[in-house]
């Protein structure tokens, strides 16, 4: 059956954390304690005096709300900002080894989870089952979306009886830190939680950019690890649809990584994640820009809990050092070497993912504009070529994908978690004895609870052939990409990186990272910098314990939601020519 993809040791003595004490405490919302003094029926017409009247104090109050949102946002992001800005788990740990400490330092630290909620993880483990390793991706935010709320990856985990250790890391690298320090110090971890659970093979998570962590660390550790679980995970960087996926054509339309060398000089050594924020936000401005705040206006009461929520992970911007980003830029994006097998690290292993054997799960969905399946998946034909060799090397590869949920869905939609997730936990033995092959997991639910138990839904691992992966990977073009970005980069580093290195000072790259828009966007609603954002609160105050609330079957509240919905389309439609626009030059470029 034709498988296409659709458009679109070193140990210091343990600290133990309690995640969610060390954040700053978000504002208690719940909607059903800010019930309205007068709840309008719906109006007869669209211009019944009543309904307007009613109206109009209900979307007056809606805008007093909205701003007071964003007002805590605010405070929310410069108080975890003061915190120093720990991982936003809610789920409790202890930190078990610091890689800053390591011979070759890295901002990255190895936590247990040791208790949900009041229940210490302790009693929830089977001992029959391995430890499973979350590696959360380091892509411009911090650390937690594996576990920023209990119905998550590291929530189901728990709940099926496996101990769950998590990849953390901090907000500033250590010094010329490059990515061979980061697979040193995964290295370091999953030697540390094999040695906690002898005999046990650890199941590795890698979500996003820790995909490839996860692959490298399997290829390097000397003693085999368990099954390996990508979600959303880019390892064929080229790949993707024409006109659908425009971030891969980046590299060609900035002329390579020199522009990221001189972002990181400018920060004075660090690459400020707040770039790459951006990136994802102007990716799909319909959502990101429109959508989200639209959605928060038209329903404040019941959204703020929710948005103060994902927004408390989402504006908690890391950094990288310079080198990294570099190499992350050069070797991966750019230069696609795990998919090519040319990727030299320096530490003179050799990196082909066929000396792979771990068995390999890839979660995709069609509706992941930042991971699209192609790239998640047309690796396979790359390395392996045909479905005989796959078989020859003794991979068992099985792929699973979604057919709505976004990037972010992947890692944080409770539904995604209670079934998806847990059908891949409970299943892994079943991965483990498969033959060697490539086989689709198909889960069916004919419930439609996500929380349902089999026999209530069943698996099937469905064989398909590497032969029948149909992607659209132009390779020739995106190797004069190579090469431009090559030359660029040359230029760069040797006739004008010393120049603004020397001008780049502390004091500079502290004023550049919050001057950034994404950050000042932000912050500067809250009263600390706008006293008068003071009278927002008062007046907040005031609307929550007055609430009216107008009938949602009123006109004017439906011509409402139809007028953010053609916004939200317009844009759309502005976004798609941008991006097809875009690809044109592209191709006239390179295709040449």
């Amino acid at each position: 059956m034709p498988v296409t993809i659709p458009a679109e040791r070193e140990q210091s003595a343990p600290v133990v954390h309690a995640g969610p004490a060390a954040l700053p405490v978000l504002p208690s919302v719940h909607p059903d304690r800010h019930e309205p003094a007068l709840s309008t029926p719906a109006a007869g017409t669209p211009f019944d005096p009543a309904g307007i009247w009613a109206y109009s104090i209900d979307a007056w109050q809606r805008s007093v709300l909205f701003w007071d949102v964003l007002r805590k946002r605010a405070n929310i992001m410069l108080e975890h900002e003061e915190a120093g800005m720990p991982p936003v788990l809610t789920f409790q740990y202890e930190m078990l080894l610091d890689a800053r400490r390591f011979e070759r330092p890295a901002n990255y630290a190895l936590l247990r989870i040791t208790t949900a909620g009041t229940e210490h993880a302790d009693t929830c483990v089977d001992d029959t089952k391995p430890p499973v390793i979350i590696m959360d991706p380091r892509a411009g935010h911090g650390p937690g979306i594996g576990g920023f709320k209990r119905e998550s990856e590291i929530g189901i985990a728990l709940h099926e009886g496996f101990p769950v250790y998590f990849v953390s890391f901090f907000p500033a690298p250590s010094p010329h830190q490059r990515l061979v320090d980061v697979l040193h110090a995964m290295h370091h971890f999953v030697d540390e939680v094999i040695a906690r659970h002898p005999g046990k093979k650890p199941v590795l998570y890698g979500n996003c950019q820790a995909g490839w962590a996860a692959m490298l660390v399997a290829i390097h550790c000397r003693a085999p690890v368990g099954p390996i679980v990508l979600n959303g995970s880019p390892l064929s960087y080229w790949a993707g649809e024409s006109g659908a996926n425009p971030m891969r054509l980046a590299g060609g339309l900035l002329g390579g990584s020199w522009l990221t060398h001189f972002v990181g000089d400018l920060g004075n050594g660090r690459f400020d994640g707040a770039w790459l924020i951006q990136n994802f936000e102007t990716l799909k401005p319909e959502a990101a820009i429109w959508d989200k705040y639209a959605n928060l206006y038209l329903d404040v009461d019941r959204e703020e809990e929710r948005f103060l929520e994902f927004e408390r992970w989402w504006n908690a911007w890391y950094s990288f050092s310079r080198e990294e980003m570099v190499e992350i830029v050069d070797h991966l994006f750019i230069g696609n070497e795990l998919e090519q097998g040319t990727l030299d690290l320096g530490d003179e292993v050799k990196i082909d993912l066929r000396s792979l054997k771990s068995p390999l799960v890839i979660f995709a969905s069609y509706g992941d504009n930042i991971t699209p399946p192609h790239q998640a998946l047309a690796w396979l034909k790359a390395v392996y070529k045909t479905t005989d060799a796959l078989k020859e090397a003794g991979q068992r590869i099985v792929f699973l994908t979604d057919p709505h949920v976004g990037h972010l869905g992947i890692f944080v939609s409770a539904s995604v978690a209670r079934l998806e997730h847990r059908a891949i936990l409970e299943s892994l033995d079943e991965v483990a004895n498969l033959a060697p092959g490539l086989y689709e997991m198909k889960i069916s639910n004919p419930t439609n609870d996500p929380d349902c138990r089999k026999p209530q839904y069943s698996v099937a691992f469905e064989e398909r052939r590497v032969e029948d992966l149909a992607f659209d990977n132009p390779r020739k073009v995106f190797e004069r990409v190579r090469q431009l970005s090559q030359a660029n980069e040359a230029l760069y580093s040797n006739f004008v990186s010393p120049w603004v290195q020397a001008m780049a000072t502390p004091w500079s790259a502290e004023a550049l990272r919050w001057l950034h828009p994404m950050r000042t966007s932000r912050y500067l609603l809250s009263e600390k910098f706008l006293p008068w954002m003071h009278v927002v609160a008062r007046l907040a105050d005031e609307v929550r314990s007055k609430r009216i609330l107008v009938s949602p079957d009123n006109p004017m509240r439906s011509a409402e939601r139809t007028l953010s919905k053609q916004t939200e389309t317009a844009i759309e439609i502005v976004r798609e020519a941008r991006d097809s626009a875009q690809e044109r030059l592209f191709r006239r470029l390179y295709s040449q």
